[in-house]
């Protein structure tokens, strides 16, 4: 090899590691830690959906599906769509099935994006975002969400961004890591302006079914917003299907057709077992969600009640699996706060810089575990926070 010849690509070699992939690495390694930190739902997925893989394998159901995925997957998900939140899509010409919720992210921005095009996105929000604009050729513009706005965008906050360069917006909510939600009221403003503007939108509503204030809203469902919006959706939190990484996107057929020919190229179909679990998933899944939402509300007034408790400056999240509480009181930055929180008492949580930097003072506290682990690790929490609550003052 030669050794004067670089043959990484320099974007790429510029990139950070993933924050919370950097973390965990030290985690994994350390006997008896209890972890607050991973994304993932800690159900199995309901056995009458991973019957139908199984289902599916005996019956040698192993060939490739369409590019675009099982028609009767599509089908559902527009059937889905339409029970839920009111918003119609041809299946044959506005769906695709995607290999999880990231890929569909990835390959909508590398559809749209020319060198140079603009892309806000509201932060703290979730870590493929840049990355995934930047790997598309375009410029990330970051929107500053607050807790004083209860870490929602407003629409003074995404004026203030707009240039005549400016082409997307992504809508991340209900959001990770914060757990917040955008209610109809604030999304009918943020639909007029992309309006105005011609903006268009990628909305990551991955969180939907997991909201603990009414139901969901998709900006989809607006007058003018349909045309103009990528809706991208998936299965992993709702049914707890993180494995069988299945996601999906509905957009415009002008896109789409777009996203499909990366998607072609690049992964040629979804996995056929996953495509036909989903299937049964949104037709016979409703109850399981409502009961893994139920579940997960519980844990969430446990654990932001306890944060209180505690001393914690916490504000009270309405979707996702996540508190995001802060640590200014602490002297500490998020990342010491962490890292000694692990090292003193094997707890952990993550930053909240691993989800931009405007999320320094916070951390992402999980509550996709059982109420047992809870308790366990707020316990350990607990004489951390006594220790250094006293430090600090």
């Amino acid at each position: 090899m030669d050794t004067s010849k670089s043959y990484l690509s320099k974007v790429v070699k510029e990139m950070p590691d993933s924050g919370i992939k950097d973390f965990f690495d030290i985690a994994n390694t350390m006997e008896g830690a209890l972890s607050l930190g991973v994304g993932e739902p800690d159900f199995d997925t309901p056995w009458h959906i991973r019957d139908e893989g199984i289902y599916s394998l005996e019956k040698g159901r192993t060939f490739y599906t369409s590019n675009a995925g099982l028609k009767e997957l599509k089908i559902e998900i527009c059937n889905y769509l339409k029970r839920r939140f009111d918003v119609e899509y041809d299946y044959n010409k506005e769906v695709m099935v995607t290999v999880g919720g990231s890929e569909a992210i990835d390959i909508a921005l590398r559809a749209m994006l020319n060198p140079g095009d603009e892309v806000l996105i509201p932060q703290p929000s979730y870590v493929s975002y840049t990355p995934c604009t930047v790997l598309a050729d375009g410029v990330p513009v970051t929107i500053q969400l607050e807790e004083k706005d209860k870490f929602r965008l407003t629409k003074e906050k995404l004026l203030e961004k707009i240039t005549p360069k400016t082409k997307v917006l992504i809508l991340p909510f209900p959001n990770n890591p914060t757990g917040s939600i955008m209610e109809p009221e604030d999304l009918a403003e943020i639909a007029k302006i992309c309006i105005e503007k011609d903006l268009f939108v990628i909305s990551d509503e991955i969180y939907s079914e997991l909201t603990y204030k009414g139901q969901h809203c998709t900006i989809a469902a607006f007058p003018g917003m349909k045309e103009r919006t990528v809706l991208i959706n998936g299965f992993s939190k709702s049914y707890a299907m993180t494995g069988w990484r299945l996601g999906y996107a509905c957009a415009p057929e002008l896109i789409l057709k777009q996203m499909l020919k990366i998607h072609q190229f690049a992964i040629m179909c979804a996995p056929t077992t996953s495509q036909y679990a989903a299937v049964e998933a949104l037709k016979n899944g409703d109850k399981d969600v409502a009961e893994m939402r139920s579940a997960y509300d519980q844990r969430r007034r446990y654990l932001v009640k306890a944060l209180r408790d505690m001393g914690f400056d916490c504000y009270e999240p309405q979707g996702a699996f996540y508190v995001f509480p802060s640590i200014k009181k602490f002297g500490m930055t998020s990342d010491e706060f962490a890292l000694k929180l692990l090292e003193e008492e094997k707890v952990a949580v993550v930053p909240g810089t691993a989800f931009g930097d405007c999320g320094e003072g916070y951390l992402r506290i999980s509550y996709a575990y059982s109420l047992n682990d809870l308790k366990r690790a707020l316990e350990r929490m607990e004489r951390f926070v006594k220790r250094h609550l006293n430090d600090a003052k």
